[in-house]
């Protein structure tokens, strides 16, 4: 897949945590109709589940409330303000764990495949994050993205 204008890396940060700006542009995307139809089966649910859950929100609000409009921290304080209290411990273990997801751990069997897939064998590939990455035609070792 290429790069898909308007939709940032996996590792941007909005309020302390990866992942939550990205599931805010594939929203916005989705709802331009700019999506790529490959995502669309996936909103709402997988990464985008996972960091619902994190947050303590519910997917469908989430949407409702980004597509009225407002900053990526404004949204982010309306998931605090309704969501479940974060610590910043509990964001450096969000912040970990997805990083890391493909990396000995359940999730590997799906990363290889996706791999393989792809013809990326080639590339080092070491989480969900990087192939994401990868196949959006950024490189995330070169950039160290994870440390930004």
């Amino acid at each position: 897949m290429p790069n898909i204008p308007g939709l940032r890396s996996v590792y941007a940060k909005v309020g302390g945590i990866v992942y939550f700006g990205r599931m805010l542009d594939k929203i916005r995307l989705h709802a331009a109709n700019q999506l790529p139809a490959d995502y669309i089966a996936n909103l709402g649910i997988g990464f985008d589940g996972r960091c619902c859950n994190f947050l303590g929100v519910d997917y469908a609000a989430l949407r409702e409330r980004t597509l009225s409009g407002g900053t990526d921290e404004e949204i982010m304080a309306w998931c605090r303000e309704n969501g479940t209290p974060r610590r910043d411990e509990d964001r450096e273990v969000w912040n970990g764990f997805m990083m890391k997801r493909g990396w000995r751990d359940s999730g590997r069997p799906i990363l290889q495949q996706r791999i393989k897939e792809s013809g990326f064998e080639h590339l080092p590939i070491e989480t969900m994050f990087d192939y994401i990455e990868f196949d959006e035609g950024r490189d995330p070792v070169t950039s160290r993205a994870w440390e930004q």
